[in-house]
């Protein structure tokens, strides 16, 4: 059976690789992100055909229209991604209650409401993936992220108590946590660092491989195997799979 896949944040990273490898297995895509431009990109990549919906994942009416959407045309969704987030980083001190608010909204409370929206459907018909994208931090805090963390870390809670309550419905719902990965989200990162630290970029790319045992960047492909392999795995959820180069052993 052809599938019907809603990925968010698709426009670059690990969104578009996940929307590549699943067109490459015929599926069915629903594409969204902030950027039209990106996703007309990925749709390319894709070999065309997927569905592309530019829209902020944050406003609360965005997943209704997104899955009414894909529902129109291509069937109700039976895989999810959700990608989409963001990260920042500031002290405590520094980090103002609109800083908090975006971290919750972008990586926790929009991939929530596409949960939420994409339950039902899977649960009358028997099936359904669930994959949301976590974080190193969603196992360990650091420095300067506390927003970040917070948010990646509840992911891990509603992951488990999804997977929990869906567990005989035939609905696996897991994460995949990263480690730092050559994306432009880390690229954010290293420019960060160069203006705060006054270290060029390669000293500050040097500085975050070196976070990791592996001593590199996780490739963007490695990320998307462990996704893959959650879609693949009925009998595997309320999982939250590292891919981190052995930064957290768990």
């Amino acid at each position: 059976m052809t599938r019907t896949c809603l990925v968010t944040g698709a426009g670059r990273g690990i969104g578009r690789g996940t929307a590549i490898a699943l067109a490459g297995r015929g599926y069915r895509l629903v594409l969204t992100a902030r950027s039209a431009d990106e996703l007309a990109e990925t749709d390319a990549l894709c070999g065309g055909g997927t569905l592309t919906i530019p829209a902020d994942i944050t406003d609360p009416g965005t997943p209704e229209r997104i899955f009414t959407a894909a529902q129109d045309r291509f069937g109700p969704v039976g895989i999810l991604v959700a990608n989409a987030g963001t990260g920042m980083s500031a002290s405590l001190a520094k980090t103002t209650d609109d800083d908090w608010q975006r971290m919750l909204e972008v990586n926790l409370t929009a991939p929530f409401r596409c949960v939420r929206r994409a339950v039902p459907a899977m649960v009358e018909r028997g099936f359904g993936r669930i994959v949301v994208l976590g974080s190193v931090a969603s196992r360990q805090g650091a420095p300067y992220i506390a927003a970040y963390a917070a948010a990646k870390h509840g992911v891990l809670g509603l992951v488990r108590s999804a997977a929990a309550e869906l567990a005989r419905t035939g609905v696996t719902v897991n994460a995949v946590c990263p480690g730092f990965v050559d994306t432009p989200m880390t690229q954010a990162s290293v420019d960060t660092i160069v203006a705060r630290t006054g270290r060029d970029p390669e000293q500050a790319r040097a500085a975050l491989e070196a976070q990791q045992p592996m001593r590199r960047l996780i490739e963007v492909d490695e990320v998307v195997r462990a996704i893959l392999f959650c879609l693949d795995s009925p009998g595997i959820t309320g999982q939250g799979i590292n891919v981190d180069g052995g930064t957290v052993q768990a």
